[in-house]
């Protein structure tokens, strides 16, 4: 796009607490400033395809709105026309010979033309200013509910893959930049119109008088670009210094952070860089009024001289006859109001272009999100149960060389529980995603009832599946909601409510609550409540529960309860097999596993070893070593 440059360069100051600084993500910075850095020539032959982008959506999201921007700008335009003609009008008799009845009378068709037109215009430009302010929050909401909905309706490995996230960070701040830029190309339209409606009555009044209005507003228009650039580059050495402020002001009264802050004494050393940061963000913001007023006295004097100039060339004019008296007095006026309108004109261009940058960067994103739509084949599941297997599978995440798994092969049987052991990073947990249709397989295949996934109706799978990983989400909701989120069409449902709480040990958590199952569970807002690490993961284990799947996919999920606990969980998984679920225990904990029907031993994304827990004991492979360690540390 053009010659503009994306992203910054680090600074080479290194701060002694933050080393090189606290710096946005990549998303902020993409495109922030290009409209200070780019060429003006080069802006304004991007503008039309970046602006194009935005049209579109507003033309979708509120034709009529739009067609009244457009509409109102036209109509503001023409009247500003017709304001200015008409003004020569009223000034012709009123400066032909001294003034009288009759010329003051040959003056008021004009002057209520004028009148006429300033209010039209005025109405005009007002019920654009309207429609833009409905237009804006509606545009902005349509391109990010689409973002959201492509984005989740994509694969699970395009969003996990470090460009496409980085887009996408760049893309939501697009949706917000789209409302800023229908705003503001309202008004570079009414600075353009009312540019154009000025050069057209100068034209039409005196062709000399159109160089005088470029001499007039060309370095006004410098100086407020000059203006923009110094404000710009002074407000990006700020920046780090107001996010690392505001770092140091969260760490000296946050909570997490203050049992710290207190025992080790922290407190007086944050408070010495806050003091040292403070002074500079001082100095800064003194720094950029001293630049920002010898920028705006230059940009006077240069604006004043050439005033001066054009106020010069037309009593010159005057006095050699080439123009009449109301000729020059509708050229100041005009010139006066064109100098107003390339003031708004020169701004609207930079924010129109910088703003747009991103639109593009939502339009990509997109794009992008629909290219990684997920796929569903058209063959359904059967209802019935059926058997899971993954043949000579092989997974690479996006950005790594290394597979996480390798050629693996698994069989999981209806009503079995299969247990994936091994160390962090062996490749258990990619496994049970790829099983569960979250992840596709690079080779190898999975099938679900001898039909390779990618046949399958993707929901379809999905809604056989029950997930629960050790980092399961936590939503800012109430309790119920948080238990009932697998299936929030059955939450009205108490008895299915009752029976996964008990038997998640959920019903516990709920009862110690102030409100019960209405407490919302999230402390950083009012009325909110945190819970334990394990007390959140019986509200998990509620939501598989609650769900009641066919398979149930449990990664880690007793971490965080104490092994009296964990034994009772395992308890009641081990009745949901003999119920017919089929279950797949992803942990290291080797003393849940030995009543499992099949273990699998991970290593460096293979199978090392497989068989149950008798059998795998008496091969003293892996598998029996890892038991023995633990078993001591327990001994």
């Amino acid at each position: 796009m053009g010659r503009h440059r994306t992203g910054h360069a680090p600074s080479s100051e290194r701060d002694p607490l933050f080393g090189s600084g606290i710096r946005a993500s990549a998303g902020q910075l993409k495109h922030e400033g290009a409209g200070v850095r780019t060429g003006f020539l080069s802006m304004a032959r991007e503008l039309p395809g970046l602006v194009a982008v935005t049209v579109r959506l507003g033309r979708e999201a509120a034709p009529k709105e739009l067609l009244v921007v457009l509409v109102s700008e036209l109509i503001a335009g023409v009247a500003t026309v017709v304001t200015l003609m008409s003004t020569y009008h009223v000034l012709v008799p009123l400066m032909t010979g001294g003034p009288s009845t009759e010329r003051l009378t040959a003056a008021v068709p004009a002057l209520l033309v004028m009148a006429g037109a300033a209010a039209a215009g005025s109405l005009a430009r007002a019920a654009g200013k309207a429609a833009a302010s409905r237009l804006g929050p509606t545009i902005e909401r349509l391109a990010y509910t689409r973002l959201l909905r492509l984005a989740t309706g994509a694969e699970l490995a395009a969003l996990e893959s470090p460009g496409f996230h980085n887009l996408l960070e760049a893309a939501r701040q697009g949706t917000r930049a789209a409302r800023v830029v229908i705003t503001q190309a309202a008004q570079l339209l009414a600075g353009l119109s009312t540019l154009v409606a000025v050069a057209t009555v100068l034209g039409v009044l005196h062709p000399l008088l159109l160089p005088l209005l470029l001499a007039t507003v060309v370095p006004k228009g410098w100086s407020a670009v000059r203006s923009a650039r110094a404000r710009f580059a002074s407000a990006r050495r700020h920046m780090e210094l107001s996010r690392q402020l505001e770092v140091l002001s969260g760490l000296l009264t946050g909570r997490d952070v203050a049992p710290e802050v207190r025992a080790h004494g922290a407190g007086g050393f944050l408070l010495g860089h806050y003091h040292r940061l403070s002074a500079r963000a001082e100095a800064e913001q003194a720094r950029l009024g001293r630049d920002e007023a010898r920028l705006g006295l230059a940009g006077d004097a240069v604006s004043g001289a050439a005033g001066v100039l054009t106020y010069a060339t037309l009593g010159l004019l005057l006095i050699a006859g080439t123009i009449p008296l109301a000729v020059a007095g509708a050229a100041v006026i005009a010139i006066r109001t064109a100098k107003a309108g390339l003031i708004s004109l020169v701004m609207s261009i930079n924010q129109v272009y910088e703003q747009g940058l991103y639109v593009l960067e939502w339009e990509r994103a997109c794009a992008e999100a629909a290219g990684h739509r997920m796929t569903s084949g058209p063959v359904p599941l059967p209802p019935h149960p059926v058997e899971i297997r993954a043949e000579r599978l092989t997974f690479t995440y996006p950005g790594q060389t290394r597979p996480a798994l390798d050629r693996a092969d698994v069989v999981i049987r209806p009503g079995e529980i299969v247990a994936f052991v091994g160390a962090n990073g062996s490749g258990k947990s990619t496994m049970s995603k790829l099983l569960s249709g979250l992840y596709l397989p690079a080779s190898g295949r999975v099938t679900w009832g001898g039909v390779p996934i990618q046949r399958l109706r993707r929901q379809d799978v999905f809604d056989r599946v029950a997930l629960v990983t050790q980092d399961f989400a936590r939503w800012p909701a109430t309790a119920r909601v948080n238990l009932t989120l697998g299936r929030p069409q059955a939450a009205g449902d108490r008895d299915r409510l009752w029976r996964a709480s008990v038997a998640s040990g959920a019903d516990a958590v709920a009862a110690a609550l102030p409100d019960g199952w209405e407490t919302l569970l999230a402390r950083e807002f009012m009325g909110g409540t945190e819970l334990s690490g394990g007390q959140w993961q019986r509200i998990g284990l509620g939501r598989a529960w609650f769900r009641d799947a066919p398979v149930l996919v449990f990664d880690e999920p007793t971490s965080a309860l104490d092994p009296k606990a964990e034994i009772e969980i395992f308890d009641q998984v081990a009745k949901l097999a003999t119920r017919g679920k089929t279950v797949i225990l992803v942990t290291h904990r080797l003393a849940s596993v030995a009543r499992a029907d099949r273990i699998y031993v991970f290593e460096a994304g293979r199978i090392a070893e497989h068989g149950d827990h008798d059998e795998l004991m008496r091969a003293g492979g892996p598998y029996a070593t890892m038991y023995r360690l633990q078993a001591d540390q327990y001994a």
